[in-house]
């Protein structure tokens, strides 16, 4: 009996997602300064904290930054595919910057102040040491990282083999 393997699709198809996640709101900058608020733990007393009380009392601001997040011209979703890392629109997914999984080496988490609180960061894809692509306010930055890691090496593997399997059979 043959089954699918979820993620696995022959190369000629078409391109085929295999994680999508939405930035949090501290890739905002007054989502970056609530987060700030928010982490400050004095007096540290269980949930007694000046922190809780400020995320309490900031509702009205935090919901609508909640909600900007898929507004049509402000709201981002971040699609890793089987080839690339795409920036899309949030609501119509219209591409507008991508990077293939070839043309970086390294993705490191860059964690902005404020973002810390919302276990949120910014992920920076490096080639040759130097930046080329980054993603601002991602949520679980080091899940998306390593995820984005795996399917570069499987990427960039399965490209290699093909390439050697062509000049062998070129030869």
């Amino acid at each position: 009996m043959k089954r699918a393997i979820a993620g696995v699709v022959p190369a000629e198809t078409n391109e085929v997602a295999v994680m999508t996640i939405w930035p949090s709101v501290a890739v905002f900058g007054a989502g970056r300064f609530l987060g700030r608020l928010y982490a400050v733990g004095w007096p540290d007393i269980h949930i007694l904290r000046l922190g809780n009380l400020f995320a309490l009392l900031s509702i009205p601001l935090a919901l609508p930054l909640y909600f900007c997040r898929i507004l049509p011209g402000i709201g981002r979703r971040y699609t890793l595919t089987n080839r690339r890392v795409v920036i899309q629109t949030a609501i119509t997914g219209v591409e507008l910057d991508a990077i293939a999984l070839d043309s970086f080496d390294s993705v490191e988490v860059a964690p902005l102040a404020g973002q810390t609180w919302f276990d949120a960061g910014d992920l920076s894809f490096c080639h040759d040491g130097r930046e080329v692509f980054r993603l601002g306010g991602v949520s679980r930055p080091e899940v998306f990282r390593q995820t984005c890691l795996k399917s570069q090496r499987a990427y960039v593997g399965v490209k290699h083999a093909l390439q050697q399997q062509s000049h062998v059979k070129s030869a």
